[in-house]
């Protein structure tokens, strides 16, 4: 049986399944999160392509200040994958609106339903990159289109009325537990029960850090004292940082 919660994610109920009262809890805390970088930015700055116009910089600003960071409640995701295939989950809130969807990555078993809900005043034509399943179609304002997720791999959502949204969903037979952090860092999900799981964390669709193996017993995993690192901090950083002080 599948179990699993999740932080933020879950508290604006987007994201929710049931958790079995059996379920061992792991908890734990990602580091390096403000040094990924989401690729509608790195597309946006392409001047050629005239998406946006950033402000300039303010010299009197800090550095780390003036960076874009990822809002990892929704563009993070932590998953434990255990030695089992997980069946199907219940089906899945996907919140369309503001340019963006909640959440930008997930992670779930093959074949689980996914609700994609227009929160916007006007329509949103979502369509799955190269996967002639889910085609461009109208959702209007509240409405509701449903999509499975497929046998596995990763799969891009864009949409043709707003060209910087883009989410990601990856089909994972194994997956045993998922959750996003608060904006701490912080993280807590459940799975079935004592084994070996696997930990690993998602950004924009792929594995960021290292895939962490844990046990499980009858009680609580706390791997707090031991984060999760997901980005190394670029070194032309550390070097700006090494002049200014």
């Amino acid at each position: 049986m599948f179990a699993c919660v999740t932080a933020s994610v879950a508290a604006a109920g987007v994201l929710s399944f049931a958790v079995d009262a059996g379920a061992a809890h792991v908890r734990g805390l990602v580091v390096g999160y403000q040094h990924l970088l989401n690729p509608v930015w790195e597309e946006a700055k392409d001047t050629e392509r005239h998406l946006y116009s950033f402000r300039e910089p303010v010299p009197t600003v800090r550095a780390e200040f003036r960076r874009l960071y990822p809002h990892i409640p929704k563009e993070l995701c932590v998953v434990a994958l255990g030695a089992e295939k997980a069946p199907a989950q219940k089906p899945v809130l996907i919140r369309v609106g503001g340019g963006r969807t909640t959440p930008v990555t997930i992670v779930v078993a093959p074949g689980t339903q996914l609700q994609f809900q227009n929160t916007d005043p006007f329509a949103h034509r979502l369509f799955a990159v190269g996967n002639g399943t889910f085609p461009a179609s109208d959702t209007v304002k509240g409405g509701v289109r449903s999509w499975n997720a497929p046998a596995s791999g990763t799969v891009e959502i864009r949409d043709e009325a707003a060209p910087s949204l883009r989410m990601w969903v990856i089909a994972e037979p194994n997956v045993a537990g998922v959750t996003y952090p608060s904006l701490k860092g912080e993280f807590a999900l459940s799975v079935d029960g004592p084994g070996d799981y696997r930990l690993q964390a998602y950004f924009a669709g792929k594995k960021v850090g290292p895939e962490v193996p844990i046990k499980v017993g009858n009680g609580d995993v706390d791997l707090s004292k031991a984060p999760l690192k997901v980005a190394d901090e670029p070194k032309g950083d550390k070097a700006d940082k090494g002049d200014k002080n």
